[in-house]
């Protein structure tokens, strides 16, 4: 698969052999939408707003790090957001499943743990976003939904939908699956509510930044480091993440000198995945650190990434977000 993502961001003219499959795909994604917006599929509409952030592209864009962003900011504007996520690779036997704090990874998905643990806002998962966002409204106040990696999943209708784009490898190639990364056409980007670029955005789109600046001790998260103070160590660093470069160039502009073990998307850690037989520091994403603490590490700290977003994105989506309410009250 590493070779494959590769070559969607490099423009490997091997990949032509790929594009009669590609352009098949393309074609079952329109003819999905189309029957869900015809009715033939079913897509339900719930009594609060709901608003969707998801990325075209297959792999890491910040899409979850802006979901906790939104919740957090949404509740200082006096909303009650609840969130809403697929559990990827979750192991429950029954859905939807509550997720907080506390709850195991291996259960409900690590991303899952990590926004439960950021956001301090009601949240479940499950394959059926709407059944899990019904759960939501039955057992806590909420008064709007956020459905994360959820723009594909048109059984939830939505009233609003954040796109979020890689400000660097942007759409690769251009292609759809498996001859490029795209999950649905390029052309899906001008039917989105918002568009945030992880970068420098162009016109029309509102750029993301994402910054890390401390790290916590996994066996006692009230025990803060600054990146800083790493400066000039060498240390062990861990990524099981979609993008894991982002994360290494926090690290190598803190200063450190890395040993780089790398792992895929979601993976399941075991202790001796990151048994290194020496007493360098350990540094990894926060989506690795909610899989690793069972683990007893004594120097293992994860590193959670700050959004900021312009005063105009978020403007623009309480705007949005009235208009969604009042029309929602009046139906």
């Amino acid at each position: 698969m590493k070779r494959l993502e590769y070559s969607w961001y490099t423009r490997s003219p091997w990949l032509i052999l790929l594009t009669p499959f590609a352009l098949l795909y393309c074609l079952a994604v329109r003819v999905r939408r189309l029957l869900y917006s015809i009715g033939i599929l079913r897509s339900e509409r719930l009594p609060v707003p709901v608003i969707v952030v998801g990325n075209l592209t297959v792999g890491g864009t910040g899409k979850t790090p802006l979901t906790g962003w939104l919740a957090m900011m949404l509740k200082q504007s006096g909303y009650r957001p609840g969130i809403v996520a697929r559990g990827y690779r979750g192991q429950a036997n029954r859905w939807p499943q509550q997720v907080r704090p506390d709850s195991d990874p291996v259960m409900v998905g690590d991303e899952a743990v990590m926004l439960a643990t950021v956001c301090d806002c009601p949240m479940a998962v499950g394959p059926r976003r709407v059944r899990a966002a019904r759960a939501l409204l039955k057992h806590n106040a909420c008064d709007l939904i956020i459905s994360d990696d959820g723009l594909q999943h048109y059984a939830l209708k939505r009233d609003i939908e954040i796109v979020v784009i890689d400000g660097v490898r942007r759409l690769g190639n251009g292609f759809c699956l498996p001859a490029g990364p795209l999950r649905e056409p390029a052309s899906r980007l001008e039917q989105a509510d918002l568009r945030v670029v992880n970068g420098l955005g162009s016109k029309g789109e509102y750029p993301m930044r994402m910054k890390a600046t401390h790290a916590h001790n996994l066996a006692n998260d009230n025990n803060v480091r600054e990146l800083a103070s790493f400066r000039r160590s060498s240390v062990h660093a861990v990524a099981g993440i979609g993008n894991p470069e982002r994360f290494l160039d926090f690290l190598r502009q803190a200063g450190m000198r890395i040993e780089a073990h790398l792992f895929p998307d979601h993976h399941a850690y075991t202790a001796g995945d990151v048994d290194f037989d020496d007493d360098r520091p350990i540094l990894m994403t926060a989506k690795d650190a909610v899989k690793c603490r069972a683990f007893g590490l004594r120097n293992a700290w994860y590193v959670p990434v700050t959004i900021e977003m312009g005063a105009d994105f978020s403007e623009r989506l309480l705007e949005l977000l009235n208009a969604a309410t009042a029309k929602n009250s009046a139906g």
